[in-house]
């Protein structure tokens, strides 16, 4: 169900555009979880895995301020305020399964990131959000040699398997 699960990044993704939008305007009475609610039943009888949805955004919620933190330092050129607002919510996505969805590939992580900044970002976007992903990946040690296309490195494992190499 990889494209339920695209489907859930994407819910995911506007519906923290939009709570990063109504937060930054301090809008009174906010109700995070009816956003979420809402969001969600757009989408109820294409999307089967709405507990990803939930634990994605209340997770990127939850822990913005430490993302934000670990994120300042991968582009040092933008601060966390003057990077578009789809570009943050899709870098903090990212950085937050990196760190807490151990059962889904680093690969996986990092192309979905890219596909949803082409989606809903600007021209550069994808690029921006490839280079950042990268970078965090390579700060969580989670790759060797600085190959982002190797596989993911877990928890007491000894030796990493080979990369699989891309056809020409």
């Amino acid at each position: 169900m990889a494209s339920n699960r695209h489907l859930g990044r994407i819910v995911a993704l506007q519906t923290l555009y939009e709570l990063d939008f109504r937060i930054e305007v301090s809008e009174k009475n906010l109700d995070k979880e009816a956003v979420l609610v809402r969001n969600v039943n757009r989408y109820s009888e294409v999307m089967g895995d709405k507990g990803f949805v939930k634990e994605l955004v209340e997770g990127v919620l939850e822990d913005s301020k430490d993302l934000d933190d670990f994120l300042q330092p991968l582009a040092p050129d933008w601060p966390i305020s003057q990077i578009a607002r789809i570009d943050r919510a899709v870098l903090r996505m990212g950085v937050w399964e990196m760190k807490n969805s151990k059962n889904v590939p680093l690969r996986v992580i990092i192309n979905e990131a890219v596909e949803l900044a082409k989606g809903f970002g600007a021209d550069n976007s994808s690029k921006f959000v490839n280079g950042v992903l990268g970078s965090a990946a390579k700060q969580l040690d989670m790759v060797d040699d600085k190959d982002v296309s190797k596989p993911r490195k877990s928890a007491g494992q000894t030796k990493q398997a080979p990369a699989v190499k891309k056809k020409k």
